[in-house]
């Protein structure tokens, strides 16, 4: 950043070196009036930007030593198998200028096959996998690149609406190094039928914008007898960036 100009807590990020402005329609309103719970949660005053201080540049650290064997494995974490289609997720983390993001933490948490989370609020009656705990986490390698084993999620009522389904998904985190620069979003299947009643999906404005959400299909990923595979890419900024609950302009 350049040293000559201070951020102060009345400065907008586009105002800062170093920052761009993703295009209009990218990524959702922090009030969004078909998704109900916005109404209670998003901010009712214009948002302050907090000057980083050493704290907040140099922790937590989020490096090599915070992974575990099989963090990015969901299917091998017990004893017993999962119930569901196996999948491979994988993708490239970049920025804005198209460059891998190396050493990035990924994380991912998701509902069951049935479209039950291990969560004690997720209490519709469908069955919990005691195989399946629903979060992993990786980190990106030299190139950017990040990859999960896991399982299809399924979709689950919600109660946004009348007889609210939200289509099957997996939620993502992107750090950097440090807390402060968490990045969160959805990624969804490809030719979903819930698509066109989900608010969350649809309370991202550009349509080209929504598309950076839905993952593609990856015959030359899915391995034979053993997984399907899904390619995501996540960008962090600029024209092609990939819509961001989290933005300055949360979900189920």
């Amino acid at each position: 950043m350049n040293p000559s100009k201070t951020a102060t807590p009345d400065t907008a990020l586009s105002e800062l070196p170093g920052y761009r402005n993703d295009p209009d329609g990218t990524h959702p309103s922090l009030n969004f009036a078909d998704y109900k719970s916005t109404r209670l949660r998003h901010p009712k005053q214009p948002l302050v930007l907090l000057p980083h201080m050493l704290t907040e540049v140099t922790g937590p650290v989020l490096g090599e030593g915070r992974i575990g064997e099989l963090d990015n494995d969901l299917t091998r974490q017990h004893a017993g198998e999962p119930q569901g289609q196996r999948i491979i997720v994988h993708g490239r983390l970049l920025d804005g200028d198209g460059r891998p993001v190396p050493n990035s933490l990924v994380e991912i948490w998701q509902a069951n096959a049935g479209g039950r989370y291990r969560h004690t609020g997720d209490r519709w009656p469908s069955p919990l996998d005691p195989n399946f705990d629903g979060a992993g986490r990786t980190l990106t390698d030299s190139d950017g690149r990040y990859e999960f084993t896991t399982i299809k999620p399924g979709a689950y009522p919600w109660g946004n609406h009348d007889n609210a389904w939200r289509p099957a998904h997996i939620h993502f985190s992107v750090f950097g190094r440090a807390f402060t620069q968490r990045l969160v979003t959805q990624m969804y299947f490809p030719d979903d039928p819930l698509f066109f009643q989900d608010p969350i999906f649809n309370s991202v404005p550009d349509p080209a914008a929504r598309q950076r959400m839905i993952s593609r299909f990856d015959m030359d990923r899915t391995t034979d007898h053993w997984a399907l595979g899904f390619e995501f890419d996540i960008v962090l900024r600029g024209r092609e960036a990939t819509p961001f609950e989290n933005d300055e302009d949360e979900d189920e």
